[in-house]
């Protein structure tokens, strides 16, 4: 992140990649607990890199010994098949802990081969919908201790839940889809002891907005017709009466031409007979 474009709007993979680093630094113990919760609230409340950058400063990344950065440069979108999905490689993400607080994964990121999450007293949600997968078939390895997690899958994608459940529970609603021809596969595995672990079907919201374009064109397109055939029916009413009225303006214009001829004939044989008695 650079130092000349602070209040260049934060998207959520920014604030993804900050979290991470985050994650990594609880784990070396470079943070502990109420730290750590701090400085992620603060990473989901960003909204600017300006806002973001101050949080990991004092920070390494990794082994690497630096300072982490935002990258500046956003991910392509990804193609519209699955076959662009499946990238192989690691994840961008491996695991995911909540002790008395919550995580997001979400946006875009990449699924490793298994994703391995624990709640406890707390909560997260594992978005797929704009994820990358690392393989045909990923296991999402859910722990949930009197909390509990929400696994989100974009439609076409196969679920299959193999989780535990004591005093708790999996939701095996999505399991049985079948999943479009070459499509990852997202098996949910897991243990849940006063807790559970919900997997739901949802559309992207760019694919939200683009099926909302398409009803309002719909609509709009339904509307042009009715107007189109109103416009039509009317023109054939008007049509219709405008003949009318010349049949009737024809019929009046021929009963008085015949009532003129017979008081022509009338009149003629009048004269007739007036000059017949002369």
């Amino acid at each position: 992140m650079t130092d000349e474009t602070p209040e260049l709007r934060a998207s959520d993979a920014d604030r993804e990649r900050v979290a991470e680093v985050l994650r990594d630094a609880l784990a070396e113990g470079r943070l502990d607990m109420t730290e750590f919760e701090e400085r992620l609230d603060a990473t989901y409340s960003a909204r600017t890199y300006g806002e973001l950058e101050p949080i990991t400063r004092d920070l390494p990344a990794g082994s690497a010994g630096v300072a982490p950065k935002v990258s500046m440069t956003k991910d392509p979108a990804h193609a519209g098949s699955w076959a662009g999905r499946i990238t192989g490689g690691e994840g961008s993400s491996s695991w995911a802990v909540a002790v008395m607080s919550g995580f997001q994964r979400k946006g875009r990121w990449t699924v490793p081969r298994r994703f391995n999450s624990f709640a406890f007293w707390g909560g997260g949600d594992i978005d797929l919908r704009e994820a990358n997968f690392a393989d045909g078939e990923v296991v999402i390895n859910c722990v949930a201790i009197m909390g509990g997690m929400n696994v989100i899958v974009p439609p076409g994608v196969e679920v299959i839940v193999r989780g535990i459940g004591i005093m708790g529970g999996f939701d095996h609603r999505e399991e049985g889809v079948p999943g479009d021809p070459g499509a990852p596969r997202v098996v949910v595995t897991g243990f849940a002891f006063w807790g559970g672990v919900g997997v739901e079907r949802k559309l992207t919201r760019a694919e939200k907005l683009r099926q909302k374009e398409e009803r309002r064109q719909e609509k709009l397109d339904r509307k042009a017709a009715m107007r189109e055939l109103h416009s039509s029916f009317r023109e054939d009413v008007e049509g219709a009466h405008r003949r009318m009225l010349e049949g009737h303006r024809d019929l009046m214009r021929e009963h008085r031409d015949e009532r003129r001829e017979q008081r022509e004939l009338r009149r003629e044989e009048r004269d007739r007979h007036r000059r017949g008695e002369d």
